[in-house]
Parts: structure tokens; C-alpha cells; sequence
């Protein structure tokens, strides 16, 4: 019995152990699309935000943007509780976009809690959304990587920066990824595709529509013709009949 009940402790000890290891790797902060993030294309894409701390509120959130791929449009979306501050940077060689030519491109944005006290920030046991329209999207890598600061009040600062490496375990404080899809034939996604198709049926639908109407009609005037013309011979009968009486 005692044997048994030290190796219960010790697997008992060994979970828990697991689990408070494992646990941070849960609350990392991470990027994700609505939807799909296409190379060539523009896509809404969210940075989530933990708050991994049982005595702090986040209160500032700090993403840089990779220049090795610059985004040009970069637009977050308000957020209740929290200021948004775009910095730009002047790019070293200028891209184009539309037929544009454009000499900079957003390298950080930076959330600001503007509440106060208890609504203050991200609280603990929650986590917050932060909605960012960007675009392009490069079509020459597969990925892109977001650095990010997390401050807390207690003015404590998470580096979340260290790059996954592809075969190896994740790091300790992960930056955000986020993973390019294939680019569609007309650069606009699988829905361009859809949209068309609809059209086609749509149409298609009408023409079908517009011959059966036409066929019916022909149909009718077909039958009213020929009771009026038998309705036309009856009386000629009747007409003959009283003449011949008379």
C-alpha cells in the first residue's frame, strides 16, 4: 500500500508539473485570420491578447510589423477601451500598389488602455481581440511574423519575439505568425470564382424563364384562336339556318 501510494504522489507530482510548464504555452499572444489570408490579397486578421498574470491588467499592447515584407495598408479597428497609434517608416525602396508608387509603410501599431481602474486594460482570467485590415499581402513568402510587447500596470514587460523555427519546440515567448495561403488565378480568393458561377446560373435561370413565358403565351393564343374561329363557324350555321327558314 505505502509502495503504491509513493507512486501515485510521484505520478501526481509529475502531472502537475506538466501542467505548469505547459500552461504559459497556452497564453501566448497570436494572430489569426477572419477567414483567409491570401498571398496577393488583403484579409482582416486578429491579435489575440492573454493575460497570463493573476495581479496585473494589460494595458499595453505594442505589434511591429515586418519590413522585410511592408504592408502599405495598414488600418486597425477601434477598439472600446483602447487608442490606436500607427507609426510608419520610410521604406528603403519604394513599392508600388495599384499603380502608386508608395515611399512608406506601417511598422508598429501600439494599443493604450484609456480606462480606468477595474475596466481598465485586459484584467486577469481575460483575453481581447485586436481587428486589423492589412494588405497586400506578399506573394513571396509563406508566412509573416509580428513581434510583440506586452506591458502590464505593474510595469512588467513580455517580449514575445522569438521566431518558430521549423522541426524545433516552440520557444518560450513565440511572436504571432500568421500563415499565407496560395494565391488564387484572380487574386481575389475562391469567392471571385463563386460570384461568377452564381451569375451564370442566374442567367441561365432567366433565359429558361423568359422561353417557357414565351411558350406559354404562344400556347394561349393558339387556343383563343381557335375557339373564336369555331365560334365564328357556329354562327355562319346558325345564319345560313335562318335564312333558309325564312
Amino acid at each position: 500500500m505505502k509502495k503504491m501510494s509513493r507512486a501515485a504522489l510521484v505520478g501526481a507530482a509529475a502531472v502537475s508539473s506538466v501542467v505548469l510548464v505547459s500552461a504559459p504555452a497556452f497564453a501566448h499572444v497570436s494572430v489569426q485570420p477572419e477567414g483567409e489570408a491570401a498571398k496577393g490579397d488583403y484579409a482582416v486578421v486578429d491579435f489575440k491578447v492573454p493575460n497570463e498574470r493573476d495581479d496585473a491588467a494589460t494595458t499595453k499592447v505594442e505589434v511591429n510589423f515586418p519590413t522585410e515584407h511592408p504592408l502599405a495598408s495598414v488600418m486597425p479597428e477601434p477598439v472600446p477601451g483602447w487608442k490606436a497609434d500607427v507609426t510608419k517608416t520610410k521604406l528603403d525602396k519604394p513599392m508600388e500598389m495599384h499603380g502608386e508608387k508608395i515611399t512608406e509603410a506601417v511598422s508598429k501599431v501600439t494599443w493604450t488602455a484609456t480606462g480606468s481602474g477595474k475596466d481598465k486594460g485586459v484584467q486577469p482570467g481575460y483575453f481581447q481581440k485586436f481587428p486589423v485590415s492589412i494588405g497586400q499581402l506578399p506573394t513571396d513568402t509563406d508566412q509573416l511574423v509580428f513581434k510583440a510587447l506586452q506591458t502590464y500596470d505593474n510595469k512588467q514587460v513580455v517580449r514575445w519575439i522569438e521566431p518558430q523555427q521549423k522541426g524545433q519546440e516552440e520557444p518560450e515567448f513565440p511572436a504571432p505568425a500568421l500563415e499565407l495561403s496560395a494565391a488564387s488565378d484572380d487574386g481575389h480568393g475562391a469567392s471571385g470564382a463563386s460570384d461568377d458561377g452564381a451569375k451564370k446560373e442566374s442567367a441561365a435561370a432567366a433565359t429558361d424563364s423568359g422561353g417557357s413565358s414565351s411558350d406559354t403565351t404562344a400556347r394561349t393564343l393558339g387556343i383563343v384562336g381557335i375557339v373564336v374561329g369555331a365560334a365564328g363557324v357556329a354562327f355562319g350555321v346558325l345564319a345560313g339556318r335562318r335564312r333558309t327558314n325564312s
